[in-house]
C-alpha cells in the first residue's frame, strides 16, 4: 500500500471485489470478513486523520490559528519554538 487516499480508495474497492466472489464460501469467506472489518477500522483512522489535517490547514487559511503542531504533516508551517 502506498500512503495516498486515492490507494486507499482502490484498495476498499478490491476488498469490496473480494467479499462479491460468490464463490468464496465458509472458512475462506470468514477469513475475508476478518480482513476486510480490520482493513475498514484503519480506514476509518487514515480518514480521520486526513480530516484533521485538512481542518487544521483550514483554519491556517482563514487566520484562526498561525503556527499548526508539525504532526499535522502541514507543509510550510512549523511550531513555535
Amino acid at each position: 500500500m502506498k500512503n495516498r487516499l486515492s490507494d486507499l480508495n482502490n484498495h476498499l474497492f478490491a476488498e469490496a471485489e473480494r467479499l462479491s466472489d460468490e464463490e468464496l464460501t465458509g472458512e475462506k469467506l470468514q477469513e475475508e470478513i476478518t480482513r476486510a472489518k480490520a482493513l475498514s477500522n484503519v480506514a476509518t483512522q487514515i480518514t480521520n486523520n486526513a480530516r484533521l489535517v485538512l481542518t487544521a490547514m483550514t483554519l491556517v487559511k482563514d487566520g484562526l490559528i498561525k503556527h499548526p503542531p508539525q504532526m499535522l504533516g502541514i507543509n510550510g508551517y512549523k511550531e513555535e519554538e
